[in-house]
């Protein structure tokens, strides 16, 4: 569970991120790509920027060793380079001891990460480099579809909020969240990643000889933080709280807290598939759907909008009993179509998941 408790201050500094941030979206692309889930929505979206992100990005990947990222990395801006402007400004010791707690117990640092740590220009050009690089890789060509879809989720919110109130509009934001008793409680969310704050953060030495030996306190954690970790509880003290859908991840919601800053919720939006610019010679009736799931399980999901026998789906998209019996497979493992028996019939149709993703009207 996910605690965000309000202040009655707070109840009136919840704003709506009014546009998409590049850095938060890139790090959250970054954190699906590197996720070994979701294999059949995310699979061939994977597959293809593994291909095609260049050598430069690899530095980000050394940020993140033991799979939590330093928090002078959480920032927002309207821009990528506004963004690093804001990474790049922060306190040298803050960059030091964060740098120091993602690498406790890690192993051997990479020299440019000593570099950032001692504040050398040269660590700093590297990262600013390797964030470039991935930048255009994974977000430049998917931008303006990403301005859409964020345009898309800021007016649901807003027609939500104005409509039925804050409420109703978080409990949109969260299917299965609740406000109540000024607690915006949020279901089971275990992929729920961000550092703790910095009441909650482990001491962790800024000096190199920490490093890799394990001595900062956190380096290793039982059951019970694991624990601690699924109930957390934010309070957001009357800084507010700032909403950003990212489209990019589908895990749970990922925190920005940082002390003297709002808070901001980073969560999963859109229709569940990774953003991806029209493939050459693709329908543009499939459009990221065939990108991302192949343009014969595509064919399958659309031809679901209504109830069909394997027989019917299979005649209906071209292949064969065998192939459909076998796409429709993957397709109910994913949550897209539900499969129910009547006798000896078998009938598979969309799930609501399924209709989202596809933007079939039910």
């Amino acid at each position: 569970m996910l605690h965000i408790r309000f202040t009655a201050e707070d109840m009136s500094r919840v704003r709506f991120a009014p546009r998409p941030s590049p850095v938060p979206e890139l790090h959250a692309a970054l954190l699906m790509l590197g996720a070994p889930h979701e294999g059949l929505l995310f699979g061939r979206w994977r597959g293809r920027l593994l291909r095609t992100l260049p050598g430069a990005a690899e530095p980000l990947g050394e940020l993140v060793p033991g799979g939590a990222a330093p928090r002078f990395l959480d920032v927002l801006g309207g821009t990528r380079e506004e963004g690093f402007a804001l990474i790049r400004s922060a306190r040298p010791e803050f960059v030091r001891s964060e740098l120091a707690r993602v690498y406790a117990g890690q192993g051997a640092v990479p020299p440019w990460v000593r570099a950032l740590h001692r504040g050398d220009a040269a660590g700093w050009d590297t990262l600013d480099r390797a964030q470039r690089a991935a930048h255009e890789t994974v977000l430049a060509p998917v931008w303006p579809l990403v301005q859409d879809l964020h345009r898309a989720e800021f007016t649901r919110y807003a027609l939500t909020a104005a409509e039925q109130g804050l409420a109703a509009a978080l409990a949109a934001v969260a299917p299965g969240s609740r406000l109540r008793d000024g607690v915006w409680e949020w279901p089971s969310a275990p992929s729920a990643l961000s550092a703790p704050s910095a009441l909650e953060a482990p001491e962790a030495r800024d000096d190199l000889e920490a490093w890799g030996a394990g001595e900062a306190r956190g380096a290793s954690e039982g059951p019970e933080a694991g624990e601690a970790r699924a109930a957390r509880e934010v309070r957001l003290g009357g800084r507010g709280l700032v909403l950003l859908p990212t489209f990019h991840w589908r895990g749970g919601p990922l925190v920005q807290d940082l002390p003297d800053r709002p808070v901001v919720l980073a969560y999963p939006a859109g229709g569940g598939l990774p953003p991806a610019p029209e493939p050459r010679g693709a329908r543009s009736e499939d459009g990221g759907l065939a990108a991302a799931l192949g343009r014969t399980r595509a064919a399958v999901l659309r031809a679901l909008a209504e109830p069909r026998t394997t027989t019917d789906l299979a005649r209906r998209t071209g292949i064969g009993n065998a192939t459909a019996s076998a796409h429709a497979a993957a397709l109910r493992a994913a949550g897209l179509i539900t499969t129910t028996r009547t006798g000896r019939s078998v009938h598979h149709e969309q799930t609501p998941l399924g209709m989202l993703v596809v933007g079939t009207t039910p």
